[in-house]
């Protein structure tokens, strides 16, 4: 069985991928849609070649017999298929296929400074007529903090994501904002008032008007805060992050 360890794992590594991106949306914890297509060829790539692999070792199987008895200096046995230790590769790869990480969550927020964007205060887009308007986390502490129009101004607008906690009782509605993938992750947020906090994790739904706080494009402005009319618990989407 150890000849096939290098097979095994490429099997298990490409149906791990081709588990979370082919049969559910669960790749979405890791990247941005758009990368799905990459995902998909390269777990299937994975697996064509675990099989070009073990039926390489099955033709090899007699010279494979002959050296898997042999030694090296320390008495260790390698043999064609390498050290009995490389079988700890399988795990992570198991791992993956059968308990795929949650997505990133208030931890991974919670040790990032707070990110802006080197930008000027300066116009933005008219916001669409109605509300509750549906914004993003970026979308909103854009227009808060650079908006010389003050466009959020007698607006009510909705916002989703996960709660996390602050100081002294306070807390954010907050969502992590990605380019690619998880690994370049950065924070968005907002402090929510008039609504007790929920707690850690727990995705809402917050609906209420902007609070401005200090100078445009300033510190003081970050983060920006909404005051909540209403807190709704919410599933947390197939897709966790925002476009960054």
């Amino acid at each position: 069985m150890r000849r096939y360890g290098p097979a095994v794992l490429l099997a298990l590594t490409g149906a791990a991928v081709l588990r979370i991106s082919l049969f559910g949306d669960l790749y979405l914890r890791y990247v941005q849609p758009g990368l799905r297509p990459y995902l998909i060829v390269s777990g299937a790539v994975l697996v064509l070649l675990a099989a070009a692999t073990a039926l390489d070792r099955r033709g090899h199987e007699d010279a494979d017999q002959k050296t898997d008895g042999e030694t090296d200096a320390h008495g260790h046995s390698h043999g064609p298929a390498g050290p009995r230790v490389a079988w700890l590769l399988t795990l992570p790869a198991l791992a993956l296929l059968l308990f795929p990480p949650p997505a990133l969550g208030s931890y991974s927020a919670g040790r990032e400074a707070a990110q802006r964007a080197a930008r000027g205060v300066g116009t933005f887009p008219a916001l669409p007529s109605g509300d509750p308007v549906e914004l993003t986390l970026a979308e909103f502490g854009s227009r808060a903090l650079y908006d010389s129009e003050r466009s959020l101004t007698g607006r009510t607008v909705r916002l989703t994501g996960f709660v996390t906690h602050g100081e002294d009782g306070t807390w954010y509605v907050t969502r992590l904002l990605v380019s690619c993938c998880a690994a370049d992750a950065t924070t968005g947020k907002a402090e929510i008032r008039g609504a007790g906090a929920p707690p850690v994790d727990t995705w809402v739904t917050v609906t209420g008007g902007w609070h401005p706080e200090g100078e445009l494009g300033s510190d003081a402005a970050w983060p920006p805060v909404l005051d909540a009319t209403d807190v709704r618990r919410v599933e947390q989407p197939a897709n966790p992050y925002e476009k960054r």
